[in-house]
């Protein structure tokens, strides 16, 4: 009868063993899937920035003809975007773009025609908008490989994760020259 009973509490603690390996690894599988969602939003966002950037540059064309170089650097740092394979090589490109973008709308301030064409307003817009949708995405991905990568190097969960060969998600970062403030002058 005693050892029906030390069976029983056996085959009892290797269920429970069981069912806590699966709930762990269905979490970090769950967690891995959650990065790769946030980034795809990222994507998306930087496809739709991408996307609106070819008819801004149309549209400062027509009134800034000599401005050939600034129109390079945009159409360059575009298509470095749309060629990004990587988090890191993306967030590169990005920080690329976003330069750019700051020269572009240098030059569009030189116009007052151009700032008062609904269009070029129409397109500024919809491009501050994606921006933001950008910023927003860009944390939510940073927050969720954070839960993530804490997950994988996390006792006992580390073990899991080694087990079924879970690795780190790099973080989406900000070139240091993005974080720098820029100079304003009156």
């Amino acid at each position: 009868m005693l050892t029906y009973i030390i069976i029983g509490i056996i085959i009892l603690i290797v269920v429970i063993f069981a069912i806590w390996i699966v709930a762990m690894y269905n979490n970090l599988v769950g967690l891995r899937n959650r990065v790769k969602n946030a980034w795809s939003q990222i994507d998306v966002q930087l496809n739709r920035r991408a996307d609106l950037i070819p008819n801004l540059v149309e549209t400062v064309k027509g009134y800034a003809k000599h401005e050939k170089g600034v129109f390079e650097e945009v159409t360059k740092a575009r298509s470095g975007l749309m060629n990004a394979q990587t988090v890191q090589e993306s967030a590169e490109a990005n920080n690329m773009l976003t330069g750019a973008l700051k020269s572009l709308f240098a030059v569009a301030e030189n116009y007052p025609d151009l700032k008062a064409n609904q269009n070029f307003r129409d397109l500024q817009s919809q491009l501050a908008e994606t921006e933001d949708k950008i910023a927003y995405s860009r944390q939510f991905y940073n927050d969720t490989v954070l839960m993530y990568n804490n997950k994988i190097q996390m006792f006992p969960s580390n073990l899991i994760a080694r087990q079924f060969n879970f690795t780190e998600s790099e973080f989406f970062e900000v070139e240091e020259s993005a974080r720098s403030v820029p100079k304003v002058e009156f």
